[in-house]
């Protein structure tokens, strides 16, 4: 019999104990057996899960996640989620194109067959236990699958055409419970969260491939005709393979850290190469500890899924950077990402924001330590032309502050704490995880670098290899720092509340300075003072609890300028008003700075902007001219712009000017105001010249789900045409009037779903009519396209002469100027093929197609084989003092460019055959986008 003092004895307490702590905090254990089918792309998988209930609650179901079934159909989660992005790729895939998971069978150890079923997500499964599973137990579960695997055209996961193989989320993985299921789709984001498991592969795939993994690869076994890799992850979330045709991965033992990497530079030898890994992994070690697993994959794949934005992004042949520099952020960026996302078990949907702050302020601190010179435009920082713009001088690191201020002057930034699918798409990939980092910049400025790099140190080794919140990160940083951080976590992390501080006035004593601060949004966190003398740093203060207005004293040491956040490590909203000179009053105004083309904001000068620009039409033919703007490279709330130019065909001067204050409510409902004075002035016809004065009053609203494409928009305008007609023109019309124009806007832009609407009311001397405008497509399973559009008009007072301002049906007259015609008054020739889709929408030119006391018409048209289609339009036409006619026309579209490019071709109408008649190609129409921020529009509404 064993005694308590017998060492046998406590060796059986120990393992009794220990016994009971696996019971308690047991791991999921994982069993694969994989096959890669490289002709048919699918993976044949054998699975043996053991799941391991460690909560405290009675399990009867389970959650696995089969993200791999997110390509399967067009209603899937990533499915929707590329559609919200303008991607239409998996919406328009044939069935081939598609990767699914398709079951053949799961049963518990008993072998008892397991209910299971998809919820609506379609990549989740809901299995049904056979019995419950009580707290601390156990059950083993057998699952047998076959993947079938996508093209990488969608997302770069998949196959390639080179015969490449890139497998991520690609086995059946837990999803977490910790009270509830936390139940997430797969939507591109990169943020399965599932349950840690200890996972042995045994993956078998061709011989001609080589493989590169974050597991550990315990031996290769070579086969004639194939190979058999046993790979184990023990507290694992998942197994990334990349299988490649050429042998990319070189692995690189540091004394710190084992990389495997294809990351590679053409024009940076490999010694080199070797001597930045080894630098970055010591940096990383020194700042976060030590890898707990055998080898860190750090993927060129990866790198593109998450890549340095901005300049890094040009083709290599043109980029700015010194290799060395190139290749060392490039890795940096990928080892961090994928060193956190392997260890850091936070949930990734709902708290990614403590990862990207941690990688982000680790890069920032990176290039303060080892490339403090690097300049934000790199190499073209020191050519002439460039330099002496304000972002030549910019530094690497000011790039942060920078991204994420364009989306908060756009009144579209999100708070850190945002889930990742609620995020609009430049805030997930850019300006949150900017923001992120900036955010422990200034918490280190504020406290001490050492005290915060301490407490991220503190923080990974802790918490690595286990479940971690965001509350542990906040009590890591306040155990570690003397200063009251509270204000970081409660709102700079937890509000979208704005920062915006201001130097209100400086009054001198003797020996000291009262200054006033003011802060404008009432954001209570700190903020720092600087005093300048010839333009180098004498002083620094910090200042906080500072909600209104506040008179801070310090030491008078004759300095000649005071800065507020003069390092720019505050992400603060408006900079412009920061510094007060102590140099008299002229000293204070800020010098005027002209400057050729934009450039970001410089907050000591008052910037105006030149730069060329050229307008065209048939009567004034090219018109070059110089614009003169204040607009900088990120929004500001006011705004102006004159564009003088010389009409080299009408040898006269023309056109425009314009004033613009936004004002920018809240972030939903209705969320900005806009006042604008607009005024332009070119010719409609030759030697006869048009002018408008246009003010008007803008509102906007748009919902809660900031990724919504639904906007809607109420504006009040009263537009004012002068005309100097030639005396030699039939017009009968007089030269000059007024319109005051209501409309109310609202619109759903979406690629596979688009809806708008808007209702329209003018009211004039002679005339007050209203129109109702809707406008649908869709796109259907079948990859058939669906067009509508309905417009009605009427006049409820009409006193012309003319049909001037009469409804149109197939190009109106525009006399209110808001369209860009290329020859307006033009009733022959290429320019007057010109057609853009308002009012009657018709293609064909039919006799008398105006229509001056009231019109309905419905356009529509479907696609027969991709950009081709049919289009058909029909309506009535009611003139005074005649009988309501029947109007119609069909013919055939190519939509090559919805709303830019687009060509019709007629065929049957009113006039009968058009086909068939003389001059055809005259009545063939066109519709084309020339506009630059139009066309910009086209590529940049996936961002924002």
């Amino acid at each position: 019999m064993l005694q308590r003092n017998d060492p046998d004895f406590l060796r059986y307490v120990v393992l009794f104990f220990l016994m009971g702590l696996f019971q308690g905090f047991g791991q999921h254990t994982n069993t694969i057996k994989a096959t890669l089918e490289e002709e048919s792309r699918e993976i044949n998988i054998q699975q043996e899960f053991t799941y391991q209930n460690s909560t405290q609650d009675t399990l009867n179901e389970l959650y696995f996640n089969d993200w791999a079934h997110a390509y399967s159909d067009k209603n899937t989660a990533l499915a929707k989620r590329f559609a919200e992005d303008f991607k239409k790729s998996l919406h328009l895939a044939k069935p081939e194109e598609r990767g699914s998971t398709q079951i053949f069978g799961m049963a518990d150890f008993e072998f008892r067959a397991l209910e299971w079923k998809r919820t609506k997500e379609k990549d989740l499964i809901h299995i049904r236990l056979n019995n419950p599973l009580p707290p601390g137990g156990a059950i083993k579960m057998y699952f047998t699958y076959t993947v079938k695997l996508p093209p990488n055209r969608y997302t770069p996961y998949g196959y390639d055409v080179r015969g490449d193989f890139y497998l991520k989320d690609w086995y059946l993985t837990p999803a977490v419970y910790d009270g509830s299921w936390q139940l997430y789709s797969n939507k591109n984001l990169e943020d399965l969260y599932t349950g840690n498991t200890n996972t042995n592969i045994s993956f078998t795939f061709p011989s001609s491939l080589n493989l590169g993994t974050n597991f550990n690869e315990v031996n290769i076994t070579q086969y004639p005709a194939k190979q058999v890799a046993s790979l184990r992850g023990e507290n694992r979330k998942s197994c990334d393979i990349i299988l490649n045709v050429q042998n990319k991965f070189v692995k690189h033992v540091t004394p710190y850290l084992i990389v495997v990497t294809d990351i590679q530079s053409a024009k940076y030898d490999e010694i080199s190469q070797g001597i930045s890994i080894n630098r970055i992994t010591q940096f990383i070690h020194e700042n976060l500890g030590d890898f707990p697993y055998e080898q860190l994959l750090v993927s060129e794949i990866d790198f593109d899924k998450n890549p340095l934005y901005g300049l890094n992004q040009l083709p290599s042949f043109i980029r700015p950077y010194e290799e060395q520099f190139q290749f060392e952020m490039k890795f940096l960026k990928t080892a961090l990402i994928s060193y956190l996302r392997e260890t850091l078990f936070l949930n990734p949907r709902k708290e990614q924001w403590v990862a990207d702050a941690i990688v982000n302020y680790l890069m920032i601190n990176y290039v303060d330590a080892y490339y403090p010179d690097q300049k934000l435009l790199g190499k073209l920082s020191s050519i002439w032309g460039v330099r002496n713009f304000n972002i030549a001088q910019m530094s690497f690191n000011d790039q942060y502050p920078f991204f994420y201020m364009l989306t908060a002057r756009k009144n579209l930034d999100q708070g850190l704490t945002t889930p990742n699918d609620s995020l609009i798409k430049f805030n997930q990939k850019i300006a949150n995880k900017y923001k992120a980092g900036l955010g422990l910049s200034y918490l280190a400025a504020y406290t001490s670098p050492e005290e915060i790099k301490a407490s991220v140190k503190e923080f990974y080794n802790t918490y690595k290899l286990q479940p971690v919140t965001p509350s542990d990160f906040e009590k890591t940083i306040e155990s570690n720092v003397s200063a009251d951080v509270s204000w970081f976590f409660k709102t700079f992390v937890n509000t979208e509340e704005r920062i915006d501080f201001k130097i209100k006035k400086v009054v001198k004593a003797e020996d000291s300075l009262r200054v006033i601060l003011k802060n404008k949004t009432g954001t209570n966190v700190p903020i720092s003072l600087f005093g300048l003398r010839n333009d180098s740093v004498i002083s620094k203060y910090w200042f906080s609890d500072i909600r209104e207005l506040d008179t801070v004293p310090i030491p008078n040491l004759a300095e000649e300028r005071l800065v507020l956040n003069y390092d720019q490590k505050i992400p603060e909203f408006n900079q412009r008003d920061n510094w007060k000179s102590l140099n008299g009053f002229l000293s204070s105004n800020k010098k005027l700075k002209l400057q050729f083309l934009k450039d970001s904001e410089n907050p000591y000068y008052n910037q105006i902007f030149y730069m060329p620009v050229a307008g065209f039409n048939v009567y004034d033919g090219i018109s070059p001219g110089l614009r003169l703007t204040n607009k900088t490279l990120i929004e500001r709330p006011f705004s102006f712009s004159l564009a003088p130019s010389f009409a080299l065909k009408e040898k006269a001067l023309v056109g425009f000017a314009g004033l613009n204050y936004r004002k920018y409510l809240s972030k939903s409902g209705l969320y900005v105001m806009n006042y604008s004075l607009n005024a332009s002035s070119f010719h409609f016809q030759t030697n006869s010249r048009y002018s408008t004065i246009t003010p008007s009053i803008g509102l906007g609203w748009r919902p809660d789900d900031l990724i919504s494409n639904e906007r809607k928009s109420l504006v009040f305008r009263h537009v004012n045409v002068l005309r100097d007609i030639d005396p030699s023109l039939d017009i009968e019309t007089d030269p000059d009037y007024s319109v005051f124009n209501v409309r109310y806007n609202h619109y759903q832009n979406g690629i596979i779903n688009y809806f708008s609407w808007f209702a329209d009311a003018q009211y004039s001397a002679n005339f007050s009519k209203l129109a109702l405008n809707f406008e649908y497509r869709k796109l259907f399973d079948n990859n058939r396209q669906l067009n509508l559009r309905f417009f009605a008009g009427k006049f409820l007072r009409n006193e012309t002469n003319s049909d001037f301002f009469s409804f149109a049906l197939d190009r109106p007259t525009d006399y209110l100027f808001d369209y860009n015609y290329l020859g307006r008054s033009e009733e022959s020739g290429i320019t007057s093929q010109q057609i853009i889709i308002a009012e009657g929408g018709f293609k064909s030119k039919l006799d008398n197609p105006f229509a001056n006391d009231w019109i309905i018409t419905t356009n529509a048209s479907f696609n027969l084989w991709r950009w081709i289609e049919l289009y058909g339009d029909l309506g009535y036409v009611k003139n005074q003092g005649f009988d309501t006619r029947f109007v119609y026309d069909s013919g055939v579209r190519l939509n090559l460019v919805t709303d830019y490019f687009e060509l019709y071709f007629p065929l049957y109408s009113n006039n009968g055959w058009e086909i068939s008649q003389p001059g055809y190609d005259e009545k063939i129409r066109f519709v084309v986008t020339i506009s630059p921020k139009t066309l910009i529009g086209l590529f940049t509404r996936k961002w924002f």
